[in-house]
């Protein structure tokens, strides 16, 4: 519908003497201009703009959260498995994320299975993607208990297959995205080859992440020598070799991603808490006993300085990826490691992973929430 600045019988009026005036034709032409833009507005849905990393965790009190009861998944892993494994106290189920602009939709997993009906979805890192990508198939599964799955491994890549709606979900092990191959010298870690990028090729949905191995040292660091620009190095920065595999990474992506056909997102550097420093209790050196997140929003001791470099470089990309931000959001989530409930139960000290159900169901409800 347009807005008439003029009746008809004047527009017929002007029309018929030539519309000879300059104030006219003016006049006309503003009118047109102002007609265009209530008709666009009123074609533009108005939406809020929202951050979804940025805000505070809450108590839920409509017993909607956690999104699955970890015993009707049977497919968590052990490290994973907190209340399996002995964790008593089950408030760090209860919160969610609360974005300070709006809301998250909760995540609809029958809904999701429709819309990538046919598709494959493909997580590629360490065992945070597997943290992620865990929680992901335990959302899906509980939402559909009776549907037809399969499940199977092929090298390093997990395939857990709703038969139903021909969706695929994937882990691809690749803890540094980039490659690392044996040569005479040793074990090699190739800062600027990425040839295991052949299976991400065709997949419809993509999340990448790396980070907790480049720091790695002694009898758990799985390479020998670094090899960059046709040369080895014993070792280097770690933060510049982070660096460096990210562009490799990055200009796979422009090279081999078609954004018509396929999604890309990176998961932010998932946070450790070993430090109670860092979150304001002088002493603790662990996250064991946490049993609440942080209040607020902001985390003490500030983003890891990882993120910087994860952000600086997806600047640069020039095809669409997504980051999944979700540094700070975790960061206040001292609560939600496995600590002693992990897989070396009172033995070991996990603040690096997270429990099932738990943190990584919002990372995934937030990108439910973009894709959706």
């Amino acid at each position: 519908m347009f807005v008439f600045c003029f009746s008809l019988k004047e527009f017929k009026m002007m029309k018929a003497v030539g519309l000879r005036s300059g104030w006219t034709f003016l006049t006309l032409f503003i009118c047109i201009l102002i007609s265009l833009l209530v008709l666009l507005l009123r074609r533009t849905p108005h939406k809020r703009s929202c951050n979804l990393f940025r805000g505070n965790w809450i108590k839920d009190e409509t017993n909607n959260y956690p999104l699955y009861n970890s015993t009707h998944c049977p497919f968590i892993e052990r490290e994973f498995n907190c209340q399996r494994n002995g964790r008593l106290d089950k408030d760090y189920l209860k919160y969610r994320w609360k974005p300070h602009a709006c809301s998250l939709t909760r995540f609809d997993g029958g809904a999701f299975l429709k819309k990538f009906k046919g598709k494959s979805i493909m997580f590629v890192g360490d065992s945070l993607s597997r943290n992620q990508w865990l929680s992901l198939v335990c959302i899906l599964y509980t939402s559909q208990p009776k549907a037809n799955y399969n499940t199977t491994r092929v090298g390093d890549v997990s395939i857990f297959t709703f038969l139903d709606f021909g969706v695929q979900v994937m882990l691809d092990r690749s803890v540094y995205l980039v490659d690392v191959v044996m040569e005479k010298r040793g074990r090699i870690l190739k800062l600027d080859s990425i040839e295991g990028g052949k299976l991400w090729k065709e997949i419809d949905m993509l999340i990448f992440n790396t980070w907790h191995w480049w720091s790695r040292r002694g009898i758990t660091q799985p390479w020998d020598y670094i090899k960059v620009g046709g040369k080895y190095y014993k070792d280097m920065d770690r933060m510049v070799a982070f660096e460096k595999a990210l562009l490799t990474w990055a200009k796979w992506i422009d090279t081999n991603i078609d954004p018509s056909k396929q999604l890309v997102f990176f998961q932010g550097v998932s946070p450790s808490h070993y430090n109670g420093t860092d979150w304001g209790q002088r002493g603790v050196k662990s996250c064991s006993g946490q049993r609440q997140p942080l209040s607020g929003s902001t985390y003490p001791a500030g983003l890891p300085p990882a993120l910087s470099v994860q952000k600086n470089v997806l600047r640069i990309i020039k095809k669409p990826v997504t980051l999944l931000d979700v540094s700070n959001l975790s960061l206040l989530r001292k609560d939600g490691h496995p600590s002693i409930y992990g897989m070396n139960g009172r033995t070991g000290m996990d603040c690096s992973h997270w429990c099932l159900a738990g943190v990584p169901d919002t990372w995934n409800e937030i990108l439910y929430n973009l894709v959706i």
